[in-house]
């Protein structure tokens, strides 16, 4: 059987099983398999497929078609400018999170920042971690409660040549005075300069929610008590008042929280400016909070 018909066939499979993107996952499957980029599979179509690529393929399809999420069959999603890997340990980035890289580029102005800053509930890293790329005197506090998590962040930071400039912190963030002293530490600042989160905000009976979603990623990097909002609400208020003047908190958060959030964060009484990030879709992402110096 020659490549071009196991293309045809893995997508036409994937369209039966309703998967949304069907002819992209088949050909990053299979260029993953074959351990080829993806245009090379177009200049390979008449090469006839050997019985052991053809096993390491079936696998790859079989996990596919299971719901198992690309990202995690090939261990890997680029995010912004820069390529994650994620396991199951972690969620899997999503463009829409970039909002908050665009935020702190907007609001920082300089490359030259020597800002210190703070990513609550991490993961991958994908944020922290691009930011520090993006600012090369800046230094980063990553927390997360899952080891795992912060396994799979250091790893990140390693390959992104940035792990001089971050401190791992395997904490829960409403662990706040941990997290500060660290902070400060690694620092040698008592206030944050830039707080960055996307933290736990899907209710738990959330009947949106994908089945896969679900079924693969981590729970407690998805849910989140009173409609989502708790750890949103938590985070903001332990660590709001330890924000320096100037500075920025950006939460992401879902689509129908705008309102309350907008409203928790009037209440807070530290913001200068608030406004609420919408996405492409027009959706509410983020929450944005700035004081002033």
């Amino acid at each position: 059987m020659k490549l071009k018909e196991i293309l045809d066939k893995t997508t036409a499979f994937f369209k039966d099983k309703k998967i949304e993107t069907p002819r992209l996952d088949a050909e990053l499957l299979l260029s993953h398999g074959l351990k080829l980029d993806r245009i090379q599979l177009y200049l390979r179509f008449d090469q006839p497929m050997k019985e052991d690529e053809l096993a390491v393929l079936r696998e790859l399809v079989r996990r596919r078609a299971s719901g198992e999420p690309v990202a995690y069959i090939l261990g890997y999603r680029d995010f912004f400018k820069y390529r994650f890997e994620v396991n199951s340990s972690v969620l899997i980035p999503r463009p829409e999170t970039e909002h908050i890289i665009e935020e702190v580029l907007s609001w920082a102005k300089t490359s030259e920042n020597k800002m210190g800053i703070l990513d609550l509930g991490s993961g991958s890293g994908c944020i922290g971690l691009s930011l520090l790329k993006e600012f090369p005197h800046a230094r980063l506090v990553s927390v997360d409660m899952s080891e795992q998590a912060l396994a799979v962040a250091q790893r990140n930071a390693q390959a992104l040549e940035v792990s001089d400039r971050v401190r791992f912190v395997h904490a829960d963030a409403a662990q706040w005075e941990v997290v500060l002293s660290a902070y400060k530490e690694w620092t040698g600042q008592d206030k944050v300069d830039v707080l960055v989160s996307n933290p736990p905000y899907i209710a738990i009976e959330d009947p949106q929610v994908e089945e896969n979603v679900r079924k693969f990623e981590p729970s407690m990097a998805l849910f989140a008590e009173d409609k989502g909002l708790a750890l949103l609400k938590s985070w903001s208020q332990l660590y709001g008042s330890h924000l320096n003047t100037p500075g920025l908190m950006l939460m992401e958060m879902g689509m129908g929280q705008g309102a309350a959030m907008r409203e928790h964060f009037q209440n807070l009484k530290i913001f200068n400016e608030i406004n609420v990030i919408k996405d492409l879709s027009g959706h509410d992402r983020v929450i944005r909070g700035v004081t002033h110096g």
